[in-house]
């Protein structure tokens, strides 16, 4: 394939501008805010987990707290109902020692109802100052979370900007380029990430290897206008007054 020496110099501006644009994809892979948006998800998803297990155990304790309020209420009403026949007329002496028997048994069923509440209620209180500190620490995570992909946003609003205006520059060069040549560097580039590099004192200027003297010998006398692909690499070698022939 041939093609005029300044046209082949192209190559390197475009080779440079893809560069920059191969640059610019690895920092919005690596932007340093993504590895902080995916600790502040896993930390968040570890907030909402605690929070939705204080809340479903405080759940469970308050109906606890109602079933044992329900069930002394109903030694109390029990109670009353005992108290009234007690003091009633006509209760026979047989009467009155079942009930007073019934009103000890209640007495004891209700004092142990209620130690059962005093200590549901007690651990109903420890569970509501543990949800209380979930959700702080969850608003906290939410927060970095948000913190992080602003930043993350910002930055690659940035790179967009740079991304856009770098393709700008691409397409003129593109456009006064032989297809047949670009065809080559794409397929160079995609191979092996470079299309085109410059020849500089026997080094080629993509995979950084000397070339040897058989190879050299053959660039010097190849004509300016044949486009010179390196051997080991396959990237086109652009040739210039830094080449060294």
């Amino acid at each position: 394939m041939n093609a005029e020496p300044a046209v082949q110099q192209r190559l390197l501006q475009l080779a440079e501008v893809d560069a920059e644009l191969n640059r610019i994809d690895h920092r919005r892979r690596s932007m340093p805010e993504l590895a902080e948006i995916a600790e502040a998800e896993s930390s968040v998803r570890q907030r909402k987990d605690a929070v939705v297990a204080a809340e479903t155990s405080g759940g469970d304790l308050d109906r606890d707290i109602q079933r044992l309020e329900r069930d002394v209420d109903g030694v109390r009403s029990r109670a009353d109902r005992d108290k009234k026949m007690l003091a009633s007329a006509g209760v026979s002496a047989k009467q009155a020692s079942d009930l007073q028997h019934e009103l000890e048994t209640l007495a004891r069923r209700q004092g142990n109802l209620e130690d059962e509440l005093l200590e549901v209620m007690e651990q109903r209180e420890a569970i509501q100052t543990n949800l209380d500190a979930a959700r702080v620490e969850l608003t906290a995570a939410e927060q970095t979370l948000a913190d992080a992909s602003a930043r993350r946003d910002s930055s690659a609003g940035d790179l967009d900007t740079t991304e856009a205006g770098r393709r700008r520059d691409r397409e003129p060069i593109v456009a006064s380029l032989p297809a047949d040549l670009l065809a080559l560097y794409e397929a160079g580039r995609k191979r092996h990430g470079i299309g085109a590099a410059l020849l500089r004192v026997r080094r080629c200027g993509a995979c950084r290897l000397e070339l040897d003297t058989q190879e050299m010998s053959h660039i010097r006398s190849a004509p300016p206008n044949e486009v010179l692909r390196h051997e080991e690499c396959g990237v086109i070698m652009v040739r210039t007054s830094e080449s060294g022939l």
